[in-house]
């Protein structure tokens, strides 16, 4: 089924329509929570949440508006509210297998390890900005938004999306190096 057509079933109260969109975008919709939050079970949380949101409130859904972006926008709300509400910064769980939030093909097992290094390296470098730093490096980069659907996201002038993203950049560019890391 298309994506109109499980909307247009979520609206008639089917929670099928939500599994199905569920299945579609879950994994990018997770990946961007745990990139912001930098904590799995938060991570997982905020996901929950913002489907139980979008269970209850999907009558007030524009259909002539693509989902997708209606999710992540949603998802990114809900990490930076979670972490106001929070107040706290979440550390890093090095035990952790960092590299597959990322990994998304198979690689030859050289290409594999390069890239590895420079994955940890970036979210290494990632966990010690900001959560609204941070959103602002997923959003551009990971969701590949442009600058006008950032905007869009934030209310904020294009001058100052271009500028909060570049601070964004020099600060996490001066991360990576002091780790001896990425360019």
């Amino acid at each position: 089924m298309d994506e109109l057509a499980e909307i247009r079933r979520l609206k008639r109260g089917d929670i099928g329509g939500l599994e199905a969109l569920v299945s579609r975008y879950q994994v990018k919709a997770l990946r961007v929570a745990f990139l912001i939050t930098q904590d799995k079970n938060m991570a997982e949380d905020v996901f929950q949440d913002v489907c139980l949101e979008i269970f209850k409130h999907i009558h007030g859904f524009d259909e002539r508006r693509p989902f997708e972006p209606y999710l992540m926008s949603s998802i990114v709300h809900a990490c930076l509210n979670r972490l106001r509400r929070d107040r706290k910064e979440v550390p890093w769980e090095e035990n952790e297998s960092l590299f597959n939030v990322l990994r998304t093909q198979t690689v030859p097992v050289e290409a594999e390890i390069e890239m590895r290094e420079r994955n940890e390296a970036i979210l290494a470098a990632l966990s010690k900005l900001g959560p609204k730093e941070r959103i602002v490096i997923v959003q551009r980069y990971f969701l590949e938004m442009s600058e006008q659907e950032m905007k869009a996201f934030s209310g904020k002038a294009v001058g100052t999306v271009k500028w909060y993203l570049n601070s964004a950049r020099k600060r996490l560019r001066k991360l990576i190096q002091r780790k001896g890391g990425v360019e």
